[in-house]
């Protein structure tokens, strides 16, 4: 076997939620390049025609769009209903949707902590748990979190967000420790400052922006594509973390063109 055929993914299926846009879009289409089909689901994912679904299926691979808001737990439970009953075996789970509200933590309204932590933290928590459980039974499947620079730093004026990126690394290590010996993979990439919507204002603030540029060696942002781009910096991690033997998880940073040292310690140190 040629080495590169361990890194493809014919006939797999994955779902990938935060997926119509961004770092989810980036890694939808890694894992469609591979040879994987593909789950979408986003909050404003159109059922059919979006944008992912049309470079998804020009790759030669299907796809199905859902729409969830994952801040709210009635809606997520049917969501995971409809999927499991669409997609009985999902083959890889990227817990990529995430939001960010920003205050000064002295203002950190209750609805900004709630919103964020039951996104960000809660939600991947209970689709791990639901879709986790047919992969531990069928003793084989994959699990990747979307972790963030902020996994490991406080940030500034996120404490929601900070506090979720955090629980998302404990929570990758947890689930590693309990599911490697089971043949479920849980890993997670901590990407770090990656041009998004979802940081638009911070990469127009006139002070914080410069003083972003000036601690990030490469001196520009990263993009969304280098989750998938072979000449990034770091391996291509999404596609080896959805194809690496069983026996093994690990967690990896993701420093791509940021110059940043993110890795967490490798294989059993969950």
């Amino acid at each position: 076997m040629h080495i590169l055929d361990q890194f493809k993914l014919e006939g797999k299926i994955a779902l990938v939620t935060g997926s119509r846009r961004g770092i989810g879009k980036a890694m939808a289409l890694a894992l469609a390049e591979a040879g994987a089909n593909i789950i979408g689901v986003s909050a404003g994912m159109e059922r059919t025609g979006s944008q992912v679904e049309q470079e998804v299926r020009a790759l030669g691979r299907d796809f199905r769009g859902y729409a969830c808001d994952f801040s709210d737990r009635k809606a997520l439970y049917a969501f995971i209903k409809q999927v499991q009953a669409d997609f009985p075996s999902i083959d890889i789970l990227v817990n990529n949707a995430g939001t960010i509200l920003r205050k000064p933590a002295v203002e950190h309204p209750d609805e900004y902590w709630d919103k964020v932590i039951e996104v960000n933290l809660n939600a991947q928590f209970i689709l791990s748990r639901e879709i986790g459980k047919p992969m531990v039974e069928r003793g084989q499947g994959k699990i990747i979190f979307t972790a963030s620079v902020l996994t490991f730093q406080g940030g500034i004026l996120v404490p929601g967000y900070a506090a979720s990126k955090g629980g998302v690394g404990q929570l990758a290590k947890a689930l590693a420790n309990e599911w490697a010996g089971k043949g479920v993979n849980v890993n997670a990439i901590a990407p770090g400052y990656i041009s998004t919507d979802n940081n638009a204002a911070l990469r127009n603030d006139a002070q914080r922006a410069p003083a972003i540029l000036a601690r990030i060696p490469a001196g520009r942002w990263g993009e969304p594509g280098t989750s998938k781009e072979p000449w990034s910096s770091s391996p291509p991690l999404l596609r080896i973390m959805s194809t690496v033997p069983s026996s093994r998880s690990m967690a990896a940073g993701w420093p791509g063109e940021l110059g940043g040292k993110l890795p967490l310690p490798p294989r059993s140190a969950f």
